[in-house]
């Protein structure tokens, strides 16, 4: 860690800006968005990692909006938070895809913590606190398959193992990660990130997402607390929204992809074409480029519509969640996770295409919408989504609950 990040690290007591409803949360997002905008294509093409961006967003409030409000959050809607990613994610892929996993795990708190786990961890929330995340792991035979063990010492708990794929571990102040123990039980740690025995390696080589931090972590023999120690099996052995909520973010990030990189086509087509706006008679328009425009609108706002539609799904099980309601949420989420993940790609390589040589030429950074979409829709496949969604029409078979679904 350089010196400048453990500054950014011991920044967590500094008092934060504390976010009261869902209109705040979406005007503060708008302007972050607009200033992250400013050096991303630097950061893409130089993989300059966001610190101080990350620090400015979650010093925001932004990064406390899910904390309930009985224990001092906004707990603003699920629709709000995708377009808060669904901005920032059209501004700069990796900052959209950051904060994904600290809300994901503030959401398997929230249904399977106790009280007081909730009252510390989303107390350090609200005093600028950000999660990481230690889930996937490429040693084992399939995505099932955990070998990072929680293990019960003289003292109380050790974790061992490494985790791949540890996407905003470099920005976090806790990793919460996924073992299992003896009894192969599963549960999520929020280790602190100063642990002794806890090494993050920053070794994300993707080509697209560039500065996500999505490194290795490693632990050895990394000593924790009982009272970090979050249950996570009954996440999903009880209907919870914690699949449908995970991926509903996924889908923003994809959406917000899609809508930059169209906003991104109409400048470079009406800057190849100025007559596209004129007044010139219709015919000497180009009639190919309006109906792959019209394409591209038409897809972005289906993906628009489905996050929306998603969300409020989501919301509308929250109060009490139901196999029934609860398996609609994550058909809803499936729909929207499926087309995002067509339309990002679609979007971002139409935006090549029609910017014609221009949109090849470095600095003007076009590629990255492609990059990044390409990268992120490689995280679960959306092929299974579409199994799903069908064998619930055909068949009236629930889904499974499951993080990717």
């Amino acid at each position: 860690m350089t010196s400048y990040q453990k500054n950014i690290y011991l920044q967590q007591n500094q008092p934060i800006h504390v976010i009261h409803s869902d209109a705040e949360a979406l005007a503060i997002a708008k302007k972050l968005a607009a200033q992250f905008k400013e050096n991303a294509i630097q950061r893409d093409a130089d993989r300059i990692l966001p610190f101080e961006e990350i620090e400015a967003y979650s010093q925001s409030g932004l990064w406390a909006i899910t904390v309930p409000k009985e224990y001092g959050g906004a707990d603003v809607s699920s629709y709000t938070v995708a377009q808060v990613i669904a901005l920032m994610s059209g501004v700069d892929g990796s900052i959209g895809q950051i904060p994904q996993n600290h809300f994901y795990a503030l959401e398997v708190l929230r249904n399977t913590g106790t009280p007081a786990q909730k009252q510390k961890f989303y107390g350090e929330v609200l005093k600028g606190a950000r999660f990481g995340n230690a889930l996937a792991e490429f040693k084992t035979k399939n995505s099932t398959q955990k070998q990072t063990i929680l293990r019960k010492t003289e003292h109380g708990y050790d974790i061992s193992g490494e985790k791949f794929y540890c996407t905003g571990s470099l920005f976090a102040h806790r990793i919460p990660t996924l073992v299992k123990d003896e009894h192969h039980r599963e549960f999520l740690v929020f280790v602190p990130r100063d642990s002794p025995g806890l090494d993050i390696t920053d070794d994300w080589t993707g080509f697209g997402q560039k500065t996500t931090g999505s490194g290795s972590v490693k632990f050895h023999q990394v000593q924790v607390n009982a009272e970090d120690i979050v249950p996570f099996d009954v996440a999903f052995s009880s209907p919870t929204l914690v699949g449908p909520f995970a991926q509903m973010m996924h889908a923003a990030i994809e959406t917000g992809i899609a809508r930059a990189a169209f906003e991104e086509t109409l400048i470079r087509v009406r800057q190849a074409r100025p007559w596209i706006d004129s007044k010139v008679d219709v015919a000497t328009d180009d009639p190919l480029t309006k109906f792959e425009l019209g394409r591209l609108i038409a897809d972005v706002r289906a993906s628009e519509v489905l996050l929306k539609q998603a969300a409020r799904s989501i919301d509308a099980a929250k109060p009490s969640p139901t196999q029934e309601n609860i398996a609609k949420a994550s058909l809803d989420v499936a729909k929207v996770r499926a087309h995002s993940t067509e339309t990002a790609l679609k979007v971002s390589s139409k935006l090549i295409e029609l910017a014609g040589s221009r949109g090849s030429q470095r600095e003007d950074g076009l590629d990255r919408f492609w990059r990044n979409a390409r990268v992120h829709t490689l995280h679960d496949a959306s092929r299974w989504k579409y199994y799903f969604i069908a064998n619930y029409a055909v068949n009236a078979v629930l889904p499974p609950r499951r993080g990717t679904l």
